[in-house]
């Protein structure tokens, strides 16, 4: 049986400058490595100045090539209706995508493998969080719903994922892990909000309004970059590997939890992404009720199968550990506040600055 490790691939500058000279017919003169969690990601300069990201995914993915399919004509359908995602190239021979032997020092392995253009600008993780960059977020994020819902492809029900830990509809896969928290001081707390999902939010999911989301629209998968007026703006979308059948509220939830973790006072972050996501969607009541819960159910996530993660990659603290670096604070400081506190933040926010905008039109 194949390791968790052996899945991962990990092929050297000069593979990488072969594999795109054979299959693109383009001549790399710079290979650099991009951060990635179990693909590898790299960042190819040409000898003509083109740049592009050669992404080459863990092996598991070849057993639902379909899923990986949709994706990629996701990332191209966006980009064709204006939404700042990376557009899939073809080869020589007109694949979006295709099977690779590769060998990363295990012998052969099969890998697929995909050419994406290059997004300018950094990490949102990296940049000043202004209210308006929040907004812009949280109305992009809408926005991509919106078109991904008119979205038509064969394979969609691949993007169904009933197992997939991550995907925010399955949090109650999450008792499977909850053994890595024993002895720790927020096992009470994440039993707490597994709970509340249960009782308060489950009763209620259908009234949810259900879509395909990106599912993984954190801070470190949002690209920014400075304006004319130096103010940064969005400019890229990345890493639709989680993408999946799920639910408008789903998204906005996610991308406020991930944000929150990029900004010094994270209770600052809520109001604005709400702002920007009702001025394309308002949430119905179902929803509303339940976005406490939900982003709390995203921490949860964060920190319980993280620390599942390092107990078979412990190799890859550093990136793991980064993605989850304050949540553990932050999701106690929600539990302490409580439910009533933080939505009185968040909705008030969210009318303040929608107000604002509008005195300004």
């Amino acid at each position: 049986m194949m390791s968790a490790k052996n899945a991962i691939p990990n092929i050297s500058q000069a593979q990488a400058a072969d594999l795109v000279k054979r299959r693109y017919a383009l001549s790399p003169s710079e290979v650099h490595c991009l951060p990635s969690w179990d693909d590898q990601n790299l960042h190819l300069v040409t000898l003509d100045g083109g740049h592009f990201v050669l992404k080459i995914m863990n092996s598991k993915a070849n057993k639902n090539p379909a899923m990986t399919e949709v994706q990629t004509y996701a990332m191209n359908f966006l980009q064709e209706k204006g939404l700042p995602t990376q557009k899939v190239l073809k080869t020589i021979t007109g694949q979006v995508m295709f099977l690779e032997d590769i060998d990363c020092g295990h012998g052969l392995q099969k890998f697929l493998v995909r050419l994406l253009t290059y997004l300018p600008g950094i990490q949102i993780a990296k940049a000043p969080l202004s209210p308006e960059l929040l907004h812009d977020l949280g109305q992009t994020a809408a926005r991509m719903d919106l078109v991904l819902k008119e979205m038509e492809h064969p394979q969609l029900s691949a993007l169904q994922r009933d197992d997939f830990k991550w995907n925010l509809s399955n949090f109650l896969l999450l008792e499977e892990h909850m053994n890595v928290l024993d002895g720790h001081p927020l096992q009470a707390g994440v039993r707490t909000v597994l709970h509340q999902y249960k009782t308060y939010v489950g009763p209620k999911y259908s009234a949810f309004r259900k879509c395909v989301i990106h599912g993984d629209l954190t801070h470190l998968n949002v690209l920014v970059e400075k304006d004319e007026s130096q103010a940064y703006k969005l400019s890229g979308i990345i890493d639709f590997g989680d993408m999946s059948l799920g639910y408008f509220v789903h998204e906005l939830a996610i991308s406020i939890m991930h944000t929150m973790l990029a900004r010094p006072n994270p209770m600052e972050v809520g109001g604005a992404i709400l702002a920007g996501w009702e001025s394309v969607l308002p949430l119905n009541q179902a929803e509303r009720d339940c976005l406490f819960w939900l982003v709390l159910a995203r921490f949860c996530q964060s920190v319980v199968l993280c620390m599942q993660i390092l107990t078979v990659q412990p190799e890859n603290e550093v990136y793991v550990m980064h993605s989850a670096k304050n949540d553990r604070l932050i999701l106690q400081q929600l539990l302490d506040l409580g439910k009533e506190r933080v939505e009185e933040v968040w909705f008030q926010a969210a009318a303040d600055f929608s107000r604002q905008k509008s005195e300004m039109k």
